[in-house]
This record gives C-alpha cells, structure tokens and sequence, in this order.
C-alpha cells in the first residue's frame, strides 16, 4: 500500500493518490491531471476511483478529466447531485482498491455530500481517513459554504456536530488524519500548518473535539465566520455542472503574443492585464493598467476574490518561463479565458516604449520617521480586520484587501496614501488597484505592519487575535 499527499501552498489544498497492487484511487484532485496520471504511470497502475469529499468551492477539481483520462469512476458522497455520470456512494459502502479497502462514512456539516474516506489496510485495519473539510488539523470545516441548500448554517452545524461524534471520533487513537486544507485556506479559521496528524491527538487538541453541548459546538463554529471569497460558489457550480477540460483552457492561454498583438487583444477583447512577476520587480515599473498579483504568493485565492467574472479575458505579464504555472493556477479557480501571455515579458514592452506605471515605495523606518514629523499623513491598511484589530499604526484607516474595490469612494483621489499590510505582497496588489482607478498619490510601505513594528512608529495598544478569515 503506498499513500502520497500532494499537497499545494498557493490552495493550502492537500489530493492523495493510494496505489495497491497495481490499482489506485484519487482522492479531491486538482484539476490539472498529469501530477496523478503520472504517479500511476511511475507504479504501473490503473486509477480506479476518483473519490471526491463533497462538492469543493475553493477549486475547480479534477475529477472530470482525470475519469476521461483513465475510466476511473467518479465516487460523491449520499444525497449529491450532478450534471455528469457518477457513483453514488452508501454511507458504509466499501471499494476495492488492491488489497486494501475504501469505506465511505457520510459525515455531513460542511455540505450536505460531505464524506470521509477510511482506509482499511492488507489486513482489515483501520489505517486512515480522509476527512476533505469535515475535519481539518486544529479546525473543522465552515458549514456556510453549502451551494442551494434549504438548511440553514446552523442546521449545518449541527450535522456537523453529530458527524464529529458518530462517525469519527469512536475511530481509533492511532488513525492518521489526512485532511482536505491546511493553515491559509478559507474553508476553516484555525487550521494547524501541519498537514498530517493522528485522531487521538486531534481529539485532545482540536477545539471542535472537546467535550461540549450541540448548541455550544454551533456557537463556537460560527463565532468569527465571515463572507467567503466571491469566487467559492461559482467553483462550487462549475464542479456540480461541469467544465471546460483543462487541456483546452491551457491551449487557449499558452500563446505567445506580441506586443503590438497583446495591445490589441487587450483593446478588442477588453481584457484584464494580470502582471504575475515578482515582488520586489513590480514597483519599479509594470504595464499600466495592469492588476498585479504575484505569483509567488496566494495567486489564485487572492485572483478568485479580486477578479468577480470567472469569464473575463485575461492576458498574462509573467516571468519568461513561467507562463504555464501562471495559466494552470488561474484554472485551478475557473478562470478559463486566458487570451495568451506577452512574449519576452515585460521587458518587451518596455523596449517597445509601451506605458508604463511605477509605485513609489518607502523603507519602514523612514515612514516612521517621516510620520512622526507628519501625524496627519493617510495610512491604508488593508490587512483583515481581525489582524487590524490585534494592533495597528496609530490613525490608520483600515479597508481589507477584499473589499478594496467595493470602498473606493470612502477614499479622495486627491490624497496621498501610504500603504501597507502585514509583509508587503497584499500593499502591492492594493497599489496596483488603486492607482488602476485613477488615484495618484500611493507610497508603498515595504515589509509592511511586521517591518514597521520593528520601528519605533506609535502603535496601538495589542489584544489577542480575533478568529477570522
């Protein structure tokens, strides 16, 4: 028996591909089928089953491809409904797969279809379970992110609650938990930066095990629950009904374009300029009117809840040999209309003599000086409201990163803003918003809240961190 975690940062979304005896199943899957077409390859199986946790929001899975690809059956949990030919699963159902076996457990809460998948080894023990966002390592998943459901969230809390202490928790202590999302991920709010645990020492650490009433579990779970990110339902259709294959989305925004042909498509298709590159590239100089989101960071999370139209046409500015990395991540949310990337990046356009926008930037301790001498300076913090609240400069206005767009008019043009939010990569993408929309006057504060707090800058007073998204 042989399980692998394939785990991806960007998502802080973890697949798992189980092979025995020359047949394997994939379990949530990105939606990009090589990685596991290539795990069977190397052990010379046969993907069986594709298993599915429930109908996920945060991605566009796999599952459509990777059962075209290999014949695999599509297995979703008791009660789901879908616009494509899969295996209802029994809660208790049992698959076969080698000499090992899958049982389906039907653990509602998250959503409706929610299952877990225990792992029985060569011999009949209980070996593991695959928990997708019913439980995750310190949390358990958010039960508001159920699409067209006539329960409410605390409904779904409570089915949660009963899931937690039927189905799981009588499991052995030495059971591994592999979990659907580690820490970053929206689907839950105190997730662990491990990634793999046993269920006895989640029983003993993880709040949502302790010994508590149904009504106390609801509160608790709900407590600190705020809007999720605007692309989640529409992933959550898009995996329900069905989309375009990977393969053909990649073909249509791996092209080469140049300059001359990427103005164009830019004007004919009102395109949205995505510049991709690094951090510290980006103030020195970008396409103007661009909207900069580096892919080094939270790429895709941060393009699902910037960019509202999962059908807007986008050109890419990336880092020559990165293109490809930069069209998969932008699919693994469904974004689907790349319209091609600018051939020699942005280099090109600047030897083209092509307009170009840069963003002033300011060390932290010469803000801090700076902002001594000036009191009444406008500084923009754009960090979520719980880290805002946890301490902050003194005077800053604060508008999170996600609702920056929504709140523009709560700025003047005419100001000059000094940006910042914890390290420097939200401020930037802040920067490239707003001086898109026509506001002038932005400094970058480098480093951010966590570089500032090094200076001797007037902060608030801190309090313990508020639970939040």
């Amino acid at each position: 028996m042989k399980i692998e975690q394939l785990y991806t940062g960007c998502l802080a979304e973890a697949a798992y591909y189980i092979e025995s005896n020359g047949e394997a199943a994939v379990i949530d899957p990105l939606r990009d089928p090589k990685p596991y077409l290539e795990l069977a390859k190397r052990d010379n199986a046969k993907i069986k089953y594709v298993f599915e946790t429930h109908f996920h929001a945060d991605f566009v899975s796999g599952h459509l491809d990777l059962a075209k690809e290999t014949g695999a059956t599509i297995v979703y949990g008791p009660g789901a409904k879908a616009d494509f030919d899969f295996h209802e699963a029994k809660d208790g159902e049992e698959f076969k797969i080698g000499n090992v076996t899958i049982v389906a457990l039907h653990t509602p809460g998250h959503t409706t279809e929610s299952t877990t998948y225990l792992l029985k080894d060569e011999q009949g023990r209980n070996h593991a379970i695959f928990t997708g966002d019913t439980l995750f390592l310190g949390d358990v998943g958010r039960p508001d992110l159920a699409v067209k459901s006539d329960l409410s969230q605390e409904d779904l809390a409570g089915m949660l609650y009963d899931s937690l202490r039927n189905k799981i928790m009588p499991l052995e202590d030495d059971i591994i938990v592999y979990p659907g999302h580690g820490a970053g991920s929206a689907c839950g709010k105190k997730m662990s930066d491990e990634t793999v645990d046993t269920l006895g020492h989640q029983k003993r650490t993880n709040y949502a095990l302790q010994p508590m009433t149904r009504e106390e579990f609801i509160k608790e779970v709900l407590t600190g629950l705020t809007a999720p990110p605007k692309y989640f339902p529409k992933n959550a259709v898009l995996n329900k009904k069905g989309y375009d294959s990977f393969e053909e989305v990649f073909n249509r925004g791996y092209q080469a374009l140049s300059v001359e042909e990427f103005e164009k498509t830019a004007k004919d298709k009102r395109a949205l300029i995505i510049d991709t590159r690094a951090l510290e590239d980006m103030p020195k100089g970008y396409v103007k009117n661009s909207l900069w989101i580096g892919i080094d960071g939270q790429f895709a999370p941060w393009l699902g809840a910037l960019v509202e139209d999962l059908q807007q046409p986008i050109l890419i500015v990336a880092d020559p040999g990165r293109e490809e990395e930069v069209i998969t991540r932008m699919a693994r949310v469904g974004y689907d209309n790349p319209l091609g990337y600018l051939d020699g990046g942005f280099e090109a356009w600047v030897k083209a003599g092509k307009p170009v926008e840069t963003i002033d930037e300011m060390e932290p301790e010469e803000f801090a000086a700076f902002y001594k001498e000036n009191p009444d300076a406008k500084v923009l913090d754009v960090r979520n409201i719980g880290e805002f609240d946890t301490q902050h400069v003194e005077g800053a206005i604060n508008i999170p990163l996600k609702d920056l767009q929504d709140r523009l008019n709560e700025l003047d043009k005419n100001e000059k803003y000094y940006v910042h939010c914890a390290g420097g990569y939200r401020s930037l993408i802040a920067a490239s918003i707003l001086r898109k929309e026509g506001f002038d006057n932005i400094v970058n504060i480098k480093g951010g809240f966590n570089a500032l707090k090094e200076t001797d800058i007037k902060l608030s007073e801190y309090h313990e961190p508020i639970s939040e998204l």
